[in-house]
């Protein structure tokens, strides 16, 4: 299937089942979900194979641990990882499309590399200079979560601490659902968001890397 665009019935089908996240809805919608969003997500992986191979998540929650989660996610994500460790994801939603890249969650290996080149003065200067770029150039900058304080080993003044304290770092653009949506452009602009980050994905790849550890998860599923 090549990607033509994601059709407008993939937006409404999230906003119905974000009106009704029940089995009922589900068992009478599935087929939707099977014969057009599925599709849909992975003709648009497809598209940017270059930044793939792609993992499409399942549509289900795990409710093992989270008894207040409701039972299907509200959107469609899927996601890309780099040789050098960078992921790329994007993801479908009753808002339209968004899209991230970096590392969005590190691991323990990860974050103390990270931190020792952030740390540093030419590779700290080097990555600060190019988030502040991307913050110009509106890409929201995130990472799964962020530390109160300084840690320990680092002065709570450093002048990067704000970069010190993350435990992730990525950039993300949300393009919401304008009329080019439904076209062939949708994927053109994931694919110039991910190229428009690659000086950031270049530094990550260069000083943080793969981890070693066992994974504990991806953008956001």
């Amino acid at each position: 299937m090549a990607f033509t665009g994601i059709p407008q019935e993939v937006v409404e089908f999230y906003e119905q089942l974000e009106a009704d996240n029940s089995k009922a809805f589900w068992e009478a919608n599935k087929h939707r979900y099977r014969d057009v969003v599925k599709p849909t997500t992975q003709a648009l992986c497809d598209a940017l194979g270059e930044f793939g191979p792609f993992h499409l998540f399942r549509p289900h929650n795990d409710l093992r641990f989270s008894k207040n989660k409701p039972p299907y996610k509200t959107h469609q994500g899927a996601y890309g990882e780099s040789e050098g460790g960078a992921g790329y994801y994007v993801q479908i939603s009753a808002l339209g499309l968004m899209c991230g890249t970096g590392y969005y969650a590190m691991a323990k290996d990860q974050l103390d590399r990270f931190r020792q080149a952030v740390d540093a003065e030419h590779t700290g200067a080097e990555i600060a200079d190019v988030v502040a770029d991307l913050s110009r150039r509106r890409y929201s900058i995130g990472a799964i979560g962020a530390l109160k304080t300084a840690p320990r080993g680092y002065p709570k003044d450093h002048p990067r601490i704000e970069l010190i304290r993350r435990k992730g770092l990525m950039a993300s653009k949300d393009f919401g659902a304008p009329k080019w949506l439904h076209t062939k452009q949708a994927a053109t602009k994931v694919r110039d968001s991910w190229e428009g980050a690659a000086a950031m994905n270049a530094w990550l790849d260069a000083h943080v890397g793969p981890s070693t550890l066992e994974p504990e998860g991806f953008f956001g599923g």
